[in-house]
């Protein structure tokens, strides 16, 4: 546990003062036998605030298998640290440049809760973020054809207001810097960190996007349906990134209600992100073929604008690639025979 927070300390920080990172704190809550814990611990870090951990109803449950470390994380066989060779793509530290018109600023070195599937597992806990942005910033600048900044992490929201804001007006600063996206999970993880003045600041600097990053319905709470309302009455885009998770959220009927919840909450789903290989992350994952199905569920059992992009990281740094399941079913000469959402066949001409 972390040093106790001072009474003027904000309440989002004070709920991460007390956040659980011990495998003795853990097991003292629970059932658990330490030594298990302790053992993942020492390789992939345990952070959980006290929110989050209130959303277990039970061991394994999704929001267990989230948060709480499984002896499974040390027995990934066939995982890589950076699949997606984020590294190589990094031309100053802290900055990845994969795309022509786009980076992705890692703005953070922490988050609220540390999930047990991130993608920059090997890095968690162990940024040091602040040292090297402005070399990042100083690559922006030199570099006309960047249009679009993505800051990501860690959490970009666990900044302090005036951190965030001062990096935001420096990119903001950069003329040929058209759009900023802000990718957190802390309306999720951690809504408290959703304020009056975090939500002031970021309205005072459109057009500003921000991803958010729900994987179940047990995670929409009524205090991350307020932050969420907070940030959608600013004015703020919002869009959900999901990632697809056995024993999760890896069910048709779950993600139906996920994705639905999430449209009334006015945030738009994005991505449904195939599971990066990422090393400790292999009991997590689900078959292409399963994720297909639930997105051809979704289709036409909810609105379209409820379905997100089933997306595939390729691994090797050749980026995001959809995937989406074969509507085509047989190509002639003047028409195509083509299915629906029910699998029922169709012809349509083609003159």
């Amino acid at each position: 546990m972390t040093e106790s927070p001072s009474p003027s300390t904000p309440r989002w920080k004070a709920l991460l003062a007390e956040s659980v990172t011990t495998a003795q704190a853990l097991a003292g809550r629970f059932d658990l036998s330490p030594e298990p814990l302790a053992a993942v611990i020492r390789t992939f870090p345990m952070r959980i605030n006290p929110y989050y951990l209130s959303l277990i109803r039970e061991p394994g449950d999704p929001i267990w298998r989230q948060a709480v470390p499984d002896a499974a994380e040390l027995a990934d066989a066939v995982g890589s640290a950076d699949p997606l060779c984020e590294e190589a793509c990094s031309p100053v530290p802290g900055l990845i440049h994969r795309y022509p018109d786009r980076v992705v600023l890692l703005a953070s070195e922490q988050c609220a809760m540390f999930c047990r599937f991130c993608m920059r597992k090997r890095r968690v806990g162990t940024m040091a973020a602040k040292d090297r942005r402005a070399a990042a910033i100083d690559y922006i600048r030199r570099t006309p054809a960047v249009h679009e900044v993505v800051l990501s992490g860690g959490d970009p929201l666990m900044l302090a207001d005036t951190d965030l804001a001062r990096l935001l007006e420096l990119l903001r600063a950069i003329g040929h810097v058209r759009l900023l996206r802000i990718h957190s999970r802390m309306p999720c993880t951690l809504p408290q960190r959703v304020t009056d003045d975090l939500v002031h600041m970021l309205r005072d600097v459109q057009p500003l996007y921000l991803n958010i990053h729900f994987n179940h319905p047990l995670e929409i709470t009524d205090r991350s349906r307020d932050a969420c309302a907070r940030l959608a009455d600013a004015g703020i885009p919002l869009g959900s990134q999901t990632v697809l998770l056995k024993g999760v959220n890896d069910d048709a009927a779950v993600m139906h209600q996920l994705m639905e919840t999430l449209l009334t909450l006015r945030v738009r789903p994005y991505y449904l992100h195939q599971l990066d290989r990422v090393c400790g992350t292999a009991h997590f994952r689900v078959p292409l073929e399963k994720g297909l199905a639930i997105i051809q569920h979704l289709r036409g059992r909810i609105s379209g604008m409820g379905v997100p992009h089933y997306m595939i990281d390729l691994p090797g740094g050749g980026g995001k690639v959809p995937l989406t399941p074969e509507y085509v079913v047989a190509q002639h000469a003047d028409h195509w025979i083509l299915r629906n959402f029910e699998n029922r066949p169709f012809r349509y001409s083609l003159h």
